[in-house]
């Protein structure tokens, strides 16, 4: 038993303790995992459950593009498309949310890849303008089948999880059901994109695809794998984010290009191609947008908007490559051990007059 316990205590040194991104980011995780033992106020737990599911969002989309270099403008697709399959089972069919969220997220798979092969044949500004369409067609489709989609109107009176606990436990119960998801999926991103075989393939495609496609990759095949997985997570985001028990809803927002770029917005302020940026790109903008701006300065609505995305502007000026990724540099640069010069004149007297009495 202390064999087994050395070699796991060796492990998590080795591969958490030592590493200092990761290990902030458990730190941040074992914050995230005690906040329900503070007793806050439901508001606040209904915006972490928010920047959860954001966050899966966020990193798909970074998936595709930040390590694929696919341009996707349309994400929201595969967001909508999520929540509208399941709301639909469920509210027409009265079909349990353990059927249609897994239905939802397949066949939001399916519709990437078909969606995705004529759409991955052209590239750069040609394929965001082609992938920008698509939400806007579905869109459409909605409208069109108003009377079972709800047009306009938000499909109410859906189904939630935890309805079998107190009121007062449902935010709860589902702030820790989407912080498992979260934790779960981004360590699925992360490790697919960090793979020695996909991983890879998909930063060759990023860096020249031209060359990748010389070595024998079959890039088309890679391209349309990265569509896939980035949808699968997206429709997961979108399908959970529909049953939530202070949403319980779908509405045609879910389709809308906001969504796209609040994704993009996400990502690029915490970091593209990193997955983990995202993710708290993800938290700190809803800390932002829904704490800081409603609870601390209790700022009008119409000017929410204008301060956030100004606040965004500025932070993104401040740190061009991303908050996230400017911190983990950071913390990779005090892991490395620098010339005793560096490490101040105090210490530099020291080492010297250690080294002149050794050679006296």
């Amino acid at each position: 038993m202390s064999t087994y316990l050395r070699r796991a205590y060796s492990s998590f040194a080795t591969h958490i303790l030592d590493i200092p991104p990761r290990l902030l980011a458990l730190l941040f995780l074992l914050l995230l995992l005690a906040f329900p033992l503070t007793k806050p106020r439901s508001t606040y737990l209904i915006i972490l459950t928010a920047a959860n599911m954001g966050a899966i969002f966020a990193a798909s989309w970074d998936l595709l593009v930040g390590r694929c270099g696919q341009m996707n403008l349309g994400h929201a697709l595969f967001f909508g498309t999520g929540a509208y399959i399941t709301a639909l089972l469920n509210f027409h069919l009265g079909w349990p949310i353990g059927v249609t969220i897994p239905l939802a997220v397949l066949t939001t798979v399916a519709i990437a890849v078909l969606v995705g092969f004529p759409s991955l044949r052209v590239k750069g500004p040609y394929l965001a303008l082609v992938t920008m369409a698509l939400p806007l067609i579905a869109t459409g489709i909605v409208f069109y089948f108003k009377d079972w989609t709800g047009g306009e109107r938000p499909l109410s009176g859906l189904d939630h999880f935890f309805s079998f606990l107190p009121y007062e436990q449902w935010f709860i119960a589902q702030y820790y059901f989407t912080l498992l998801l979260l934790v779960v999926s981004g360590i699925i991103i992360y490790k697919i994109a960090n793979s020695h075989k996909i991983g890879v393939i998909f930063v060759s495609i990023l860096d020249d695809e031209l060359s990748s496609r010389a070595s024998g990759i079959n890039t088309t095949k890679y391209k349309l794998m990265a569509f896939a997985l980035s949808a699968l997570f997206a429709s997961l985001a979108g399908a959970i984010s529909a049953h939530l028990a202070h949403l319980r809803s779908t509405d045609i927002g879910m389709l809308s290009l906001t969504t796209t770029f609040l994704a993009v917005i996400m990502t690029i302020f915490g970091g593209v191609g990193t997955i983990y940026g995202p993710i708290a790109g993800a938290f700190i903008l809803q800390f932002l947008q829904r704490y800081v701006l409603v609870e601390v300065v209790e700022v009008e609505t119409h000017w929410q908007m204008i301060i956030f995305l100004g606040l965004i502007v500025v932070l993104i000026i401040k740190w061009p490559r991303g908050i996230a990724k400017f911190t983990t540099d950071k913390l990779e640069d005090l892991a490395e051990e620098r010339p005793i010069e560096e490490r101040g004149k105090h210490i530099w007297k020291r080492e010297r007059k250690k080294k002149s009495s050794h050679e006296g």
